[in-house]
């Protein structure tokens, strides 16, 4: 018995974050990956063929030639090691709250995050401080080339800031599985980008895992458009990765500019803050924009199409490097 559904000329205006318009040649509904064998073998599978989560890390700048295998797979289960194994079509917002309940501490500076968890360890998901890296045990994947179900122990996932092995062979592996290691306890995150400041107006001194994740939930409902609301997909590019000497001057440049030090010899930069400098933050041409509360989000205030949203994030980026002298890379994918 198959464990999908297909259809042809599919709209995907519903199923990506950023709502822009495009169609599918063909949609496969998945709610088992013992399915892919079978689905990845018919004739619709020969071309092109595109994993879809939940959309929140994709631009559709026009419509899709092939297949688009949509993960709907779910499951939350507890290992025999203690590990938690869970399906890729799982909501990622919701698992973190899941763990949380269960008392394992760790993802609270990753709540909120729009996506699947399928989609985490591809782009190795971040923020406030944290990445999923540090807690990924293995990932189990289908391997398009070798046709056969493949697994990944972290070391093999190649994590990288806001990239994998999986990112970087986009049309070879799709995940299915991700199997976590989640401590009981591990010490809290709370010196990005103001944890410790919305704590104390929480009037929590002491705080735990669950009150550290609501805290950035507060923190990501005041500072970032809702999907549900405005389209978007989150960030849209990387923070620059520059070394440490270059770091020194561009603060002598610009004393007010956001500068982390990596280690390494290296440091990250801001985003949001070069686009903000550059006139973006809160930019519009026609119904694409920069969102007014955060300039590293490109929304969509209604009838944009994918072309646009691509067209005025050229234009940032271009922006960007004349001012700077840096290139910005988008975090989604962009068809």
């Amino acid at each position: 018995m198959p464990h999908y559904t297909l259809q042809s000329d599919v709209s995907l205006a519903a199923r990506n974050t950023l709502r822009v318009p495009a169609r599918a040649a063909w949609l496969a509904e998945l709610t088992d990956a013992a399915g892919l064998a079978d689905l990845l073998a018919r004739p619709e599978a020969q071309g092109r063929v595109l994993a879809l989560g939940s959309g929140s890390n994709i631009l559709f700048t026009g419509d899709f030639d092939g297949l688009v295998v949509r993960l709907a797979t779910r499951g939350i289960e507890v290992t025999d090691t203690g590990r938690v194994r869970v399906a890729a079509g799982e909501n990622w917002d919701a698992f973190v709250r899941w763990a949380l309940a269960h008392g394992y501490a760790g993802l609270e500076n990753l709540i909120l995050i729009p996506g699947s968890v399928g989609a985490a360890p591809i782009q190795n998901i971040g923020a406030y401080g944290a990445e999923v890296r540090d807690f990924v045990h293995s990932v189990e994947a289908w391997d398009c080339r070798a046709q056969q179900f493949v697994r990944f122990d972290n070391a093999a996932c190649a994590f990288a800031y806001r990239d994998s092995v999986f990112k970087r062979q986009p049309q070879r592996f799709i995940v299915t599985h991700v199997e976590f290691t989640l401590p009981r306890a591990r010490p809290l995150l709370l010196e990005y980008a103001g944890v410790r400041q919305e704590l104390d107006a929480m009037g929590i001194g002491d705080p735990d895992h669950v009150q550290v994740a609501a805290a950035v939930e507060r923190l990501r409902r005041r500072k970032l458009p809702d999907p549900a609301v405005l389209g978007n997909a989150g960030s849209f590019f990387k923070n620059p990765i520059i070394s440490a000497a270059q770091a020194v001057y561009f603060r002598q440049e610009y004393p007010t500019a956001p500068v982390y030090p990596l280690g390494g010899g290296k440091a990250k930069l801001s985003a949001a803050w070069l686009l903000e400098y550059c006139g973006f933050k809160g930019a519009r041409a026609g119904d694409a924009g920069f969102s007014e509360q955060h300039a590293l989000v490109l929304v969509n205030h209604g009838a944009a199409t994918g072309k646009q949203l691509w067209e005025l994030a050229a234009r940032a980026r271009a922006a960007v490097t004349d001012r700077f002298g840096l290139t910005l890379v988008p975090e989604p994918v962009v068809l």
